[in-house]
C-alpha cells in the first residue's frame, strides 16, 4: 500500500445516483428532469428536479441531520416569518451505496445575494432584522408537548477559543493579530445571554440569502438551526453590510452591547475558520472571508 494517501470519506455523488434514488423512492417524480446546480456550496450537492422541486444530497457527515431537522421544523416556522424559507416535501433514505438521508424541497427562485447589490441597503438590513425578530419570537415551546430540544441547543462561543486563537496566529500579517485578539477577548468576556433561549438560523450569511429583482426574497439552508443565544446570527451584519446599513440593522433588531460583542466574535471566528481552511485554494472564499474579518474588526 502506498503510504501518505488518505481515502476520501465522502461518497461519490453524480446525476446517475440522484436519478436512481429519486426514481426508486419517489416514482411519482421519475419523469422529471434533473439539472445540477453548480456551485451548490460545501455541504450538499443540489439538483433541480423539474420546475418546482430540488434534491439535496449531503456531501459529508456534518450535514447528514439537516434533511430531518428541516422537515420537522421549517413547516412550523414558515408561517411566522416575513421571508420565504424552504418547504420540505420528502426525506429520502440511503440507497445504491449512498449512506445518508437526503431531502426533496420546493424550488425557490432567486439569485444568491451579493455584497455589491445590498451592502449599502438599509431596507435590506431592516428586512433581515425583521426576519430575525420574527424567528426569535416563535417560542421553542411551539412544538409538540414534551418534545426534546437537546439536539437543537447551540454551542457556546467559548468552544471555539482554541481554534480561533490558533487561526489568529496563522493569519497574523494578513490581518492585525492584536486587534483580532482584543475583539476575541471582548467577545468571550461579554455577559452571556441571560434570557430565555430563542431560535437562531445558525449559518446566517450572504450565501444563504436569495434575491429576486435585487430585493431579498428568501432565506435558505437551515442546517445550523437551533435554540439558545442568537448572537451567532449577527454574522450577517459583517458578511453583507457596510457601516451605515449595519447601524440600521442593529437599531431595528435592538441589540444590546453584550450580544453585539458576542456577534462580532462569531463573525471573527467563522471568518477565520473559513479563511485559514480555504483561502489558499479558493479566491472567492478568500475575498468573502477577508471582508468578513475586516468588517468584524470595524464593528
Amino acid at each position: 500500500m502506498v503510504s501518505g494517501s488518505t481515502p476520501d470519506p465522502r461518497p461519490a455523488i453524480d446525476a446517475a445516483l440522484a436519478r436512481r434514488l429519486v426514481d426508486t423512492q419517489f416514482p411519482q417524480w421519475a419523469g422529471l428532469p434533473l439539472e445540477l446546480l453548480d456551485p451548490a456550496g460545501s455541504d450538499h450537492v443540489i439538483y433541480r428536479l423539474g420546475e418546482d422541486l430540488s434534491v439535496r444530497l449531503p456531501r459529508h457527515a456534518g450535514a447528514i441531520d439537516q434533511a430531518v431537522k428541516e422537515s420537522a421544523w421549517l413547516p412550523r416556522l414558515a408561517p411566522h416569518l416575513p421571508l420565504a424559507i424552504p418547504v420540505p416535501v420528502a426525506v429520502g433514505e440511503p440507497g445504491f451505496g449512498y449512506p445518508w438521508r437526503w431531502a426533496v424541497s420546493r424550488w425557490l427562485d432567486g439569485e444568491v445575494a451579493t455584497v455589491p447589490a445590498l451592502e449599502n441597503s438599509s431596507r435590506a438590513a431592516v428586512q433581515l432584522a425583521e426576519f430575525l425578530v420574527a424567528l426569535q419570537a416563535y417560542a421553542p415551546g411551539g412544538g409538540p408537548d414534551g418534545e426534546a430540544y437537546d439536539d437543537l441547543a447551540g454551542r457556546p462561543l467559548a468552544d471555539r477559543d482554541r481554534a480561533t486563537r490558533a487561526a489568529i496566529a496563522e493569519a497574523d500579517g494578513v490581518f492585525d493579530a492584536a486587534a483580532m485578539t482584543a475583539l476575541w477577548d471582548a467577545a468571550l468576556t461579554a455577559p452571556a445571554w441571560n434570557r430565555p433561549p430563542v431560535w437562531f438560523h445558525g449559518d446566517f450569511h450572504t450565501g444563504n440569502l436569495l434575491t429576486v429583482d435585487g430585493r431579498l426574497s428568501a432565506v435558505i439552508d437551515f442546517g445550523g438551526l437551533g435554540i439558545g443565544d442568537p448572537a451567532c446570527d449577527l454574522t450577517i451584519a459583517f458578511t453583507l453590510m457596510s457601516a451605515g446599513s449595519r447601524a440600521a440593522f442593529r437599531a431595528a433588531l435592538d441589540v444590546d452591547d453584550a450580544t453585539w460583542a458576542r456577534g462580532r466574535g462569531w463573525a471573527l471566528a467563522t471568518g477565520l475558520n473559513a479563511y485559514t481552511s480555504y483561502a489558499a485554494v479558493n479566491p472567492r472564499v478568500a475575498a468573502q472571508t477577508s471582508r468578513q474579518i475586516t468588517e468584524a474588526l470595524i464593528g
